[in-house]
């Protein structure tokens, strides 16, 4: 998967926008963070503990905790180069979900759901 998809399939999501911190471009839903570019090939997604684990056992290839305190919060690097497309919407969708406002995740019409 390139970036530009990366950034269409985020930006295709409810209420998603293109921002940035620390330097780095992200993308948040009602002014919070789901997702975050901070280099070439990786992506970090916003994820519960809980969803962390799984994914750290089902994808170990392609998800890595970000190292440190954010990755004990859950926040998990997802290199997206190689990785199943399917694999990589699925992900984004459930860090969409954690961090979207309730109004939106009524409304909402995605594949996670």
């Amino acid at each position: 998967m390139r970036t530009e998809d990366l950034e269409k399939r985020a930006l295709s999501l409810p209420g998603a926008i293109e921002s940035a911190h620390f330097g780095k471009r992200d993308f948040r839903v009602g002014k919070r963070i789901f997702m975050s570019l901070p280099e070439a090939g990786r992506a970090v997604f916003k994820f519960t503990p809980g969803q962390q684990k799984m994914l750290l056992e089902t994808e170990p290839g392609v998800c890595a905790a970000v190292p440190g305190g954010w990755g004990l919060k859950g926040w998990t690097s997802v290199y997206f180069a190689d990785a199943d497309e399917d694999i990589i919407g699925h992900v984004m969708e459930i860090a969409w979900r954690n961090v979207a406002p309730k109004a939106l995740l009524n409304g909402a019409k995605t594949s996670a759901t």
